[in-house]
């Protein structure tokens, strides 16, 4: 094979790659706000650890292992915390069937028992591995804070909660 076309089919697999992983990480994050938490667990390795450093939580969380991270965010995230997590800017470099990527990350938290809302960003640092059926999947994910803020919902007096998935109907 000419060495023009291999190095043509190598971006090509690598932009495949990339694509996949892409949506791997937009996948965990989609899980994480919709709170599927089965479907969460199918983006990561058996094996994956986490570092979730934000602030609100004490000292940075580090968690080992797929069901370990899914039990975490699922007693974490209950119904009466409500998040939207975006993720953008990746930057992926695929090696063979692993990969690394960091994304610029933002997120909007709204604790209704506790009426507070917390804004924040960090850049997430993170590792994949292609697995045997072909997915890939996220074998490390974490971040440190760029900046967190927490607002106390109490004080924007025109604040109204208009729509939450998880409220519980009122009889």
């Amino acid at each position: 094979m000419p060495a023009v076309n291999r190095a043509s089919m190598l971006v090509r697999m690598d932009l495949t790659a990339i694509e996949a992983i892409r949506r791997t990480k937009h996948a965990y994050l989609r899980c994480v706000d919709l709170k599927r938490w089965d479907e969460l667990a199918g983006t990561l390795a058996e094996d994956a650890t986490a570092d979730y450093g934000t602030p609100t939580y004490g000292d940075p969380i580090r968690l080992t292992g797929r069901t370990a991270i899914v039990d975490f965010l699922r007693k974490r995230l209950v119904p009466e915390i409500i998040t939207v997590h975006l993720a953008t800017q990746p930057e992926i470099d695929v090696d063979g069937d692993t990969a690394t990527g960091r994304w610029a990350f933002q997120d909007q938290v709204i604790a209704t028992e506790h009426n507070v809302a917390i804004v924040g960003a960090a850049f997430y640092e993170d590792r994949y591995r292609r697995e045997g059926d072909g997915a890939w999947r996220i074998t490390h994910t974490g971040y440190v804070r760029t900046y967190e803020a927490m607002l106390s919902l109490a004080d924007l007096k025109s604040f109204r909660l208009t729509a939450n998935r998880w409220a519980v109907p009122s009889a």
